[in-house]
């Protein structure tokens, strides 16, 4: 009986770390490999560039990997170098409302909302049905302090995903401020 305290222990105590251990290795993994792709990009895709050097979906994938390393305004230009070469090369309007969300979600990070909705609103005329970028749309309007239209692109978005657990949530949280303010 003494003996099964300290092992339960240090059973668990492994275990845990185990877990820790395998946690800690897959962010080091996924940050090492953001990075090999940041450097390999940003090498072959550097501003001075000859036109066939570079493409829009090169550009776009530079772009989200700031994104996701928090470089917000070098995504920002990178993507609207993207957005430039999408145009120009007439790529697919699904390509189009991915870079332009892309670039809204870069702008809204900097906390520039304005320029934000003008490219969520452009993603939304590539695609109609496009959540994110709807998701997006409303948190701007929201951060801009237009509720009333958030909430209705939040409805939008719920109408398209059922199940999305972002708009469903952000939505109840507004309705309850403006139920709260009409009161």
């Amino acid at each position: 009986m003494d003996t099964l305290l300290p092992q339960a222990y240090l059973i668990g105590l492994v275990v845990l770390l185990g877990g820790a251990a395998v946690v800690v290795a897959r962010q080091v993994w996924r940050a090492r490999s953001d990075e090999v792709t940041l450097t390999r990009l940003e090498r072959t895709l550097t501003p001075g560039d000859t036109p066939g050097c570079a493409d829009a979906a090169s550009l776009y994938e530079l772009g989200s990997v700031q994104l996701r390393k928090r470089l917000y305004s070098q995504a920002a230009d990178s993507l609207t170098r993207a957005l430039q070469l999408a145009s120009a090369e007439q790529d697919p309007p699904e390509a189009v409302a991915l870079i332009e969300n892309a670039l809204g979600f870069a702008l809204a990070a900097q906390t520039k909302y304005k320029p934000a909705l003008k490219h969520y609103r452009a993603a939304l005329k590539a695609k109609p049905d496009y959540p994110v970028a709807l998701n997006n749309l409303a948190y701007a309007l929201e951060k801009l302090q237009n509720a009333e239209e958030a909430v209705a692109t939040y409805r939008r978005v719920l109408e398209l995903d059922a199940g999305n657990r972002t708009a469903q949530r952000r939505l109840t949280r507004l309705e309850r401020t403006l139920g709260s303010t009409a009161a």
